[in-house]
């Protein structure tokens, strides 16, 4: 049973880090590529970051975060993460990881003051 298991997050500071982890089981995770989205409250889910399985090729689709996100792979630990800095109160959302039709249950990630 495939299974995506998400942790980190929480309430910080603008300008503040965080780092979010997805914990991958029940496929080969190494083959296939990764994603993860977020939502924020009135909005649709959006695509903030890809990295393809294998070449660990990186696309950064959304122009908001560029420069501040950054996805990454452990494929021996089967872990997806997704590290976040200089956070703006408009990254305020809920983030999940994805494979196919599959998603992490949610992180909420909260900007504030």
């Amino acid at each position: 049973q495939v299974q995506l298991v998400q942790s980190g997050g929480g309430s910080v500071q603008p300008g503040g880090s965080l780092r979010l982890t997805c914990a991958a089981s029940g496929y080969w995770f190494n083959r296939y590529d990764m994603a993860w989205y977020r939502q924020a409250p009135g909005k649709q889910r959006e695509l903030v970051a890809y990295i393809e399985g294998g070449t660990g090729y990186v696309q950064n689709p959304l122009d908001a975060v560029q420069g501040r996100f950054t996805i990454s792979r452990d494929d021996a630990r089967m872990l997806l993460f997704l590290d976040m800095k200089n956070l703006k109160p408009e990254d305020t959302a809920v983030y999940y990881c994805n494979y196919r039709v599959v998603w992490g249950q949610g992180t909420q990630v909260t900007v504030s003051t």
